[in-house]
This record gives C-alpha cells, structure tokens and sequence, in this order.
C-alpha cells in the first residue's frame, strides 16, 4: 500500500493508503481474516454495524457490504488500531491512537516507515 496522506485528529493519526489495485468483498474478508489474529479484542463492523464472531474462519462468510472495519489493540503496532477497508475500491484509511512515542506526529516519512510494512503484508493476505 502506499500512504496518501496523514494527519492528526485529536489523539489519533488518521491516514489513508492507496492499494495497488482495486479489491472485492473476498479479497477484504481475506485480509481482516489475517490481521484478526493479531489483535486484541478485535471488533468486526460490516457497514457500521458490529458483527458477532464466534470463529475467525466466520469472517470468510460476512455477507458482502460498502466497507469491513478491523479495529481493536493491535498486538503487532502494539496501539489502538481501526483499518477501513471499501469494497470495490482502491482506498483503505487506518486510524491509530497516539498513544506511544512513535505516533505523536504525522509525520508522513516516519508514519510510513511505521505501519508500511505492516500495511503490505495486508494487501499480501488478500491475494492467498
């Protein structure tokens, strides 16, 4: 992915990432499916509404939407973390709190250097 802008917004950097292509419904339940384990207390919201999951593998059968949203305490970015995902776009925004040192400012080179890495193995995940 890379990174349009960023900006803070009270305690939290919002940004939004450009994939390299479009992606559907299946390609975003893939990518939510990865991250879900790699996170704590994950909460699922399939058009704003929360959706109850009994089993991570329940989330490769949410019925098709607008937009997916991931949003919990990431176990990898170690913060509160919300990735919006838009079925049939190319466009996903990630809110992240800035609660440590490292997501204070919007800094776009050292926000980038941040969740970059992480954000593509996300794009990955939704072509396996």
């Amino acid at each position: 992915m890379v990174l349009v802008d960023v900006r803070k917004e009270g305690s939290w950097l919002v940004s939004t990432w450009r994939l390299t292509y479009k992606v559907g419904w299946e390609q975003i339940c893939k990518a939510v499916h990865m991250m879900y384990s790699f996170y704590h207390d994950a909460e699922i919201l399939v058009d704003g509404n929360p959706v109850a999951v009994a089993r991570k593998e329940d989330l490769m059968a949410l019925d098709e939407a607008a937009r997916l949203i991931i949003r919990g305490t990431s176990d990898i970015i170690k913060v509160p973390l919300m990735v919006t995902f838009y079925n049939q776009l190319q466009i996903v925004d990630v809110v992240v709190a800035c609660a440590i040192e490292e997501f204070q400012e919007a800094d776009y080179r050292e926000f980038n250097q941040s969740l970059g890495q992480f954000l593509d193995s996300v794009e990955l995940a939704m072509y396996q």
